[in-house]
């Protein structure tokens, strides 16, 4: 017979994360329809309007770990509310912007803060807390919110902005993205997690009979100098770089090849489109086999993928190309969140992811720039596309160097003592 099990309401939580993730993440990597129009209305050069995308991705890094700080002093809900509030009044000083720097300050800044509080290093902690026998699983869906961001929001904002123009289009997002997030925020997210989280009952049999004390974390200074903290944010690095290279840059790069508006609209949705079930398939697997594997062999494929998506000729290479980079595409930073706190402690992992994070906002920052600059001085995307490529393969190699699963690091007991 069979005992019913209630369902476990962490996986509303995690539902909720997971749309806010389709829109927060959806907009910060689908820029790239947004970025002929604003150039050409502007009256932006491509290598201005780079370096203010640029700056306000490094905005975007810099505002997680103060997200995570700010979730573990006030909460996730207070941090969620207040982005969206920033999100809205960015929003609304973009589209009324002229000049460069008033756009930077809009556009670059303000709206990469408020992004970056309702991102997914807001969500983690929470997610990290209510989970502990399907972290792997739960995190990898909050991914597939990011993927299906870029699958339904590049085409959709593309269509938008060809309907009634990118000013509209933002307007129409602040008030679609205030409408989810507020009642997520406000129903969804509960900090206190059960005792026992997810674990099967014979799981907390298990860990009553063995009588061991929780482990204390380390310190956050002992923590960022150790080796799995920097082996994570050199792969977040070349994460950083080759996604948002993709998103600001990729419909652009299609376009130049060749390809009309909508056709890259596609070609890069598609990625997004194919990831979701990539993160379906990765998330089994992320709880079974090793993590370090499954985050080698993610950076290994993308890197292939884009050489191949430079070297593309017709509409059906695009979309194969598309669909076999979309199946490892997501789950880089599902991965490396769980290892985190694997190896860290789910107390630390908002404040560590957050400051890996950085590290993935720096590669889309100088991605973000060269994209637009090595075009226009070389005339040409492989400098910045081949770059990509190369990072992301000496990623999967390091990241074969992280420890396996069990391996945590934690205070010594006499200092705990």
């Amino acid at each position: 017979m069979t005992t019913h099990r209630p369902w476990y309401f962490g996986w509303n939580i995690v539902a909720a994360a997971t749309l806010l993730t389709t829109l927060t993440v959806g907009m910060r990597l689908g820029i790239g329809p947004f970025f002929l129009p604003m150039a050409e209305d502007l009256g932006f050069s491509r290598s201005l309007l780079a370096s203010i995308i640029a700056i306000g991705m490094l905005c975007y890094g810099l505002a997680m770990p103060l997200a995570g700080y700010l979730v573990g002093r006030y909460g996730t809900r207070f941090v969620l509310l207040l982005g969206t509030a920033i999100v809205f009044v960015s929003i609304a000083w973009t589209v009324n912007a002229r000049t460069p720097l008033g756009f930077l300050l809009a556009f670059g800044v303000l709206m990469s803060v408020g992004l970056g509080f309702t991102s997914p290093v807001a969500l983690t902690p929470i997610i990290s807390r209510w989970f502990t026998r399907q972290r792997g699983m739960a995190l990898f869906f909050l991914s597939t919110g990011s993927m299906a961001g870029m699958a339904i929001l590049t085409p959709v904002l593309a269509s938008a902005i060809g309907a009634v123009g990118w000013q509209a289009t933002l307007v129409g997002f602040a008030l679609v993205f205030a409408v989810v997030t507020i009642p997520a925020a406000l129903l969804c997210m509960r900090e206190a997690a059960p005792a026992h989280t997810d674990l099967l009952p014979e799981q907390v049999s298990a860990q009553a009979a063995s009588g061991k004390p929780a482990p204390a974390s380390l310190s956050f200074r002992e923590a960022v100098w150790t080796s799995p903290f920097w082996k994570i944010v050199t792969g977040l690095f070349a994460c950083g770089f080759s996604m948002n290279l993709l998103g600001t840059h990729g419909v652009p790069m299609l376009m130049d090849h060749g390809f009309d508006a909508m056709t890259s609209s596609y070609g890069i949705g598609l990625i997004g489109l194919v990831a979701i079930l990539g993160t379906l398939v990765l998330g089994r697997l992320s709880d079974r086999l090793p993590r370090r594997n499954i985050l080698g062999t993610i950076y290994l494929v993308r890197g292939l993928g884009f050489f191949a998506l430079l070297a593309v000729g017709t509409h059906w290479e695009l979309y194969i190309a598309a669909a076999i980079g979309g199946m490892v595409w997501a789950g880089s930073i599902a991965t490396s969140s769980a290892m985190l706190a694997d190896i860290y402690g789910v107390r630390l992992v908002g404040v560590m992811y957050g400051t890996a994070y950085l590290g993935h906002q720096v590669g889309a920052m100088l991605s973000s720039w060269l994209g637009g600059w090595g075009y226009e001085h070389f005339g040409t995307h492989w400098v910045a596309f081949g770059m990509s490529g190369v990072l992301l393969v000496i990623a999967a190699f390091v990241s074969l160097r992280l420890p396996l699963k069990g391996y945590t690091l934690m205070a010594p007991a006499a200092a705990r003592a």
